[in-house]
């Protein structure tokens, strides 16, 4: 699709801007200057065009941030691969120095940019705008992304001038979700599937902090990737953004078909790393665990094994899911990933026919009998599946309250062995049997 850049100096209300045209929340606003560090994109549409639109970092010479220079990186980038940009000005302000830093690298270039003056609430108020004359571009348009005063009469002229897209992809694209603790090298992995420095990578935990959706295509196949904020441990988690980015970090996790948990090989599995993985657990979604920095580990064949059984051992809970090698630094199996995330999302999507499934559930309760409960036997008259993502069962019993987990975890072992469905998560859950339940299974009593 066509992309738009949102552009401006430090807090003059992009990202507010940004969730106003894409209908969303996916940007984190907040007072504080330097809030964006990453190009974060998203889907719009208007008047029945569709387009990308990305929120960048604010751009200035004297920024103290200490990611500055990657910050600056980023929205070149921008620039270079927008179809139009707006540059965002602050009505409330009015002009700064700053904004020259901004559009000195603006004024050159052949593309559409449009010139927002934010912060105009409302009519009474573009008075404020006759300031920005003196910088000499224009025309300017008064918007508010907090209202959306001003924001419709931009959009129809925006889809007037950018480029038609692509027709859309007609295949299904799977949904990646990287999480990890800070530092584990998610982003250097994105930036490594992707083949460019699209988000910033520093040494320095909690450099993520919005939750940032790239696409790519492998092998032909598109891929949607979810690069998180890191997640700590809720006591480390002190400073109010960073509570905001470990809340964004785990509704990503609500929104992506796969999980990539990304280790740190040279350190081990952590309690943070379980906990993580109890986040994507919950969530129910396709997990795999990933253990980055390969390169940096010694005598790897005893360093694999003792990982492998540190990761069961701690993980139990997601004991289908698959453990992999990686070094994002090197390239080492990167391209790997895909292939068992391919896997897992064949097996998180499958569906079971009804026959087959009551057949299966038929021998399990054969060779394993349900336990008595007061004098009477437990019993499972038929099972359906409701849903996927993951496959989800219901089997109607006469008294569904009273089935022992050790039961239930039996039942979906059985399930798992009969149907190959090995890799993914399994929901299993009981109700009480239909009045005109037919095929009733024999289980005695």
């Amino acid at each position: 699709m066509s992309l738009l850049a949102i552009m401006g100096r430090p807090n003059v209300g992009k990202s507010t801007l940004f969730n106003r045209i894409t209908k969303s929340k996916k940007a984190m606003v907040d007072d504080s200057p330097g809030v964006t560090r990453d190009r974060n994109y998203a889907q719009a549409e208007h008047d029945g065009e569709e387009f990308t639109v990305v929120d960048t970092g604010g751009f200035s010479k004297n920024d103290p941030d200490a990611f500055v220079d990657l910050i600056h990186f980023q929205v070149r980038q921008a620039i270079e691969e927008a179809d139009a940009i707006a540059m965002v000005f602050d009505g409330k302000e009015g002009p700064s120095p700053f904004d020259e830093d901004l559009l000195s690298l603006l004024r050159p270039l052949k593309k559409p940019i449009f010139y927002l003056v934010n912060k105009i609430d409302s009519g009474d108020l573009e008075y404020r705008m006759a300031d920005f004359a003196r910088l000499g571009v224009g025309p300017l348009h008064p918007v508010s992304g907090e209202h959306g005063y001003g924001i419709p009469t931009f959009l129809d002229l925006l889809i007037k001038r950018l480029p038609n897209g692509p027709a859309k992809p007609d295949r299904e694209m799977i949904s990646i979700g990287v999480v990890g603790r800070p530092n584990a090298g998610k982003s250097s992995l994105i930036n490594k599937i992707l083949g460019e420095e699209r988000l910033v990578v520093s040494d320095t935990p909690g450099t993520t902090r919005d939750a940032v959706d790239s696409i790519c295509q492998v092998n032909g196949k598109p891929y949607l990737l979810l690069d998180t904020a890191g997640i700590r441990r809720k006591g480390k988690v002190k400073q109010r953004l960073e509570k905001y980015s470990v809340m964004r970090a785990l509704k990503g996790l609500e929104r992506c078909d796969v999980a990539l948990v990304i280790l740190d090989a040279s350190e081990g599995i952590t309690d943070q790393d379980v906990h993580i993985a109890g986040y994507a657990e919950e969530r129910k979604c396709g997990c795999i665990f990933i253990a980055n920095k390969w390169d940096l580990v010694e005598d790897r064949e005893k360093a694999l094994k003792r990982l492998k059984e540190e990761v069961r051992m701690n993980a139990k809970f997601l004991n289908y899911a698959p453990f992999m090698t990686i070094s994002a630094v090197t390239g080492q199996r990167v391209n790997r990933i895909f292939e068992l995330v391919d896997k897992v999302y064949e097996q998180y999507s499958a569906r079971i026919s009804t026959g087959i499934l009551n057949r299966i559930l038929t021998k399990a309760v054969e060779r394993h009998e349900p336990p008595y409960h007061k004098g009477h036997r437990l019993k499972f008259y038929y099972a359906t599946q409701v849903s996927t993502k993951p496959p989800t069962i219901v089997c109607f019993v006469n008294h569904p309250e009273v089935v022992h987990f050790s039961y239930h975890r039996y039942l979906v072992n059985y399930i798992r062995q009969e149907t190959g469905l090995d890799q993914t998560p399994l929901r299993l859950l009981f109700r009480q049997r239909e009045r005109k339940a037919l095929n009733v299974l024999k289980s005695g009593g």
